[in-house]
């Protein structure tokens, strides 16, 4: 049975951190090997309870299309949202679909970073009229590629969590017109049948948006030339999508709840406020702050 709690328990360490907890008991063993114990240096720790190194930072690494970098997409919100104990480092590229970020190298890079999470989102530049060097098919090229992000990201030791697409700001008869359907339900099976973590932004991306209608739907993008674009982000967009991602990502990895600032109060518990003090997800919190500062 104490194997067993564990081995749950290990599940949850970072792999940085397994790594190094692995060369010390090595090391101890090996001594107390030739010593005929366990060294007085690290038996007397042992007994005296002495404090241990700071524990290393949780290490999350973003990679996808312009949607998720900083400076077109929602990285730089959410990076915003993590608390001190966790670094973020954003390698999604832009232009890239799931099959040019890996035949660029950018994937290489990705594996080589050392994360304990790698989130991934792709599917914007994997659609038919991309070009052969981006273009998959949903149900099988687009299929593949996004399970080997998956495998080898296990192999490397860390957990990855798989994104839907950000859906457009396309509106059809006053709903949410999307093109991304098939991509977004092909990540959604390949989670289930990989048993993977879901964050599903391009379904809640979609309620959100319908919620909202298209007139405050417009105020999310940038305008590029005089022509409000109804892909990327504009600042407020950054911070309404990172929060969504978020919130999505607390129900998702519950290892990583505490890590993420998503709710106005996050203490005491929602069971212990007062009726009408709940917490509120944070998207609605940003909504909420610019429609007031619009009637102001």
């Amino acid at each position: 049975m104490g194997t067993i709690l564990m081995t749950q328990s290990m599940n949850s360490v970072p792999a940085a951190t397994l790594r190094c907890l692995f060369l010390v008991v090595l090391i101890a063993v090996t001594l107390g090997g030739c010593a005929g114990g366990p060294p007085a240096v690290v038996s007397d720790a042992l007994e005296s309870g002495a404090p241990s190194a700071p524990a290393e930072k949780i290490r999350i690494i973003l990679v996808g299309d312009s949607t998720v970098t900083d400076h077109a997409g929602w990285g730089a919100g959410f990076k915003q949202l993590l608390d001190g104990q966790v670094e973020c480092e954003n390698l999604a590229r832009s232009g890239r679909s799931s099959k040019s970020f890996i035949e660029e190298g950018h994937w290489a890079k990705a594996l080589a970073g050392g994360g304990d999470y790698v989130l991934i989102q792709f599917g914007h530049n994997d659609m038919p009229g991309k070009g052969p060097a981006r273009e998959t098919d949903p149900s099988t090229t687009y299929r593949r590629y996004m399970s080997r992000y998956v495998d080898e990201s296990r192999a490397a030791g860390a957990v990855p969590v798989l994104i839907t697409s950000m859906t457009r700001r396309n509106f059809r008869d006053g709903k949410i017109a999307t093109v991304l359907g098939p991509y977004a339900q092909a990540v959604r099976d390949l989670a289930r049948e990989k048993d993977v973590p879901l964050v599903d932004l391009h379904a809640a991306s979609i309620e959100l948006l319908n919620r909202l209608g298209p007139a405050e739907s417009e105020t999310l993008g940038p305008v590029v030339n005089g022509r409000r674009d109804r892909t990327h982000l504009s600042d407020k967009g950054k911070t309404v999508m990172a929060a969504l991602v978020a919130d999505l990502l607390r129900q998702a990895v519950p290892t990583l709840a505490d890590h993420l600032n998503t709710t106005a109060s996050p203490s005491p518990s929602d069971d212990q406020k007062p009726h009408g003090t709940r917490s509120v997800p944070a998207y609605r919190l940003v909504l909420c702050q610019g429609r007031q500062e619009h009637h102001e």
